[in-house]
């Protein structure tokens, strides 16, 4: 079967003038001054059936505009969108938007079934069963300008998921009501998923997204700047928010400096030198992701004369909150001579207690007292971790329940 939905090269480009007079006059003058403002650019993916993709970002990143343009109420600048199967589509945009104050509830539903595509013999049926799932019974028959805004957009996600769609956009829909609905709306959505509908889901709640979705895009400035595993792409997200919450600045992609630019030696008469730092197993990706749960990190380095030297390597989260730090003279443990005359110590981290999140991995060589620093490579090497717990926090603590 072809896949349900396939995004080329979506862009949506907005002209932006100083002022109204500026735009008039630049329609009447035929001269174009306009600011250009691309709200999204170049995003391009493909979604399966049965897949939900959750759509996550900053404010002003871009991520109600795709949704927008795949629901076909913006009409893209640049770019294609293929539906497969030409079936349903539904969007959950704005709830509640188009009701009347001064109609009931009842007559709100069926002027608002009209409006999505649904035929009055089967709005009649349906209806029941939507007023028994928004839960206001009662009220129905009451203006909608008497009704909470909670009631109003509990009785519009109930009209709009009546009907099983073959594709369903949702933008923000689960911050609808009290915590019941919401686990009464995640638990329709999720049997649409399992009954085969695509879905894509826009959300500031990680939590939800992860509970929903197996896949995630991250949209930056309009541009997507990751795409796929729900866990992995939710670990690059929380560090990048969690560094503009601290207002430290992005660090460069440590994986893309030489060796020399991430490292400093602190001897000067260079007794010992690092010569190699490698981590893994790893994945493909910048950063790329650690494969399974066990890390390896492994350090060669080359010394004067025959001293054994020690080494020590520092595990931290980026943005500068340190996890652990292990050397060999602490442990008890030796570096390996190696046949070329250089010596390698590896330490492996079983079963890795960390949560999702993104880490960076710093080498030290020391002199065979474990005093001397001979060498160091600091913040030399960046990983992305997905935990199967979906929790959030830093680390998983050894616990047990009573």
């Amino acid at each position: 079967m072809p896949p349900a939905l396939t995004v080329s090269g979506l862009g949506k480009l907005y002209k932006l003038y100083d002022s109204p007079r500026a735009r008039l006059r630049a329609l009447l003058s035929g001269r174009d001054t306009h600011r250009p403002h691309w709200a999204l650019h170049d995003v391009s993916f493909t979604l399966e059936r049965g897949q939900c993709l959750g759509v996550i970002g900053v404010n002003g990143a871009g991520k109600s505009t795709l949704l927008k343009l795949i629901a076909g109420t913006l009409q893209p600048t640049t770019g294609s969108i293929q539906l497969g199967g030409g079936g349903r589509v539904t969007a959950i945009l704005e709830l509640g938007a188009g009701f009347h104050p001064d109609f009931s509830g009842r007559e709100n539903l069926r002027f608002a079934s009209a409006l999505i595509g649904i035929s009055p013999a089967q709005a009649a049926r349906l209806e029941d069963g939507i007023i028994a799932f928004a839960e206001i019974e009662d009220a129905i028959d009451r203006p909608v300008k008497t009704y909470s805004s909670g009631m109003a957009v509990r009785l519009a996600f109930s009209l709009a998921t009546a009907v099983e769609p073959d594709v369903l956009i949702i933008d923000e829909a689960l911050a609808v009501g009290d915590q019941h609905f919401q686990k009464k709306c995640v638990e329709r959505i999720d049997s649409f998923r399992r009954n085969g509908c695509t879905i894509l889901f826009c959300s500031h709640s990680q939590y939800h997204v992860r509970q929903v979705c197996n896949a995630a895009l991250w949209l930056d400035g309009g541009d997507a700047r990751l795409m796929g595993p729900t866990e992995m792409v939710l670990a690059a997200y929380e560090t990048h928010v969690r560094l503009l919450d601290s207002k430290q600045a992005v660090e460069p992609a440590i994986d893309a400096l030489p060796a020399a630019a991430a490292r400093k030696a602190l001897d000067p008469s260079r007794r010992g030198t690092i010569t190699e730092v490698t981590i893994g197993p790893l994945g493909q990706g910048a950063p790329p992701l650690l494969q399974g749960d066990t890390l390896e990190v492994s350090v060669v380095a080359k010394v004067a004369g025959d001293e054994q030297p020690n080494v020590a390597v520092m595990l931290e989260q980026v943005g500068g909150v340190g996890i652990t730090s292990v050397a060999t003279h602490v442990d008890g443990a030796h570096a390996t001579r190696q046949p070329d005359g250089t010596w390698r110590a590896t330490v492996t981290f079983p079963e890795l207690p960390l949560h999702s999140g993104e880490y960076v991995v710093s080498a030290y060589l020391f002199d065979a007292q474990g005093i001397l620093v001979y060498d160091e490579w600091f913040k030399y090497a960046k990983f992305l971790y997905a935990s199967p717990a979906r929790l959030p926090g830093l680390v998983s603590l050894r616990h047990h329940w009573s």
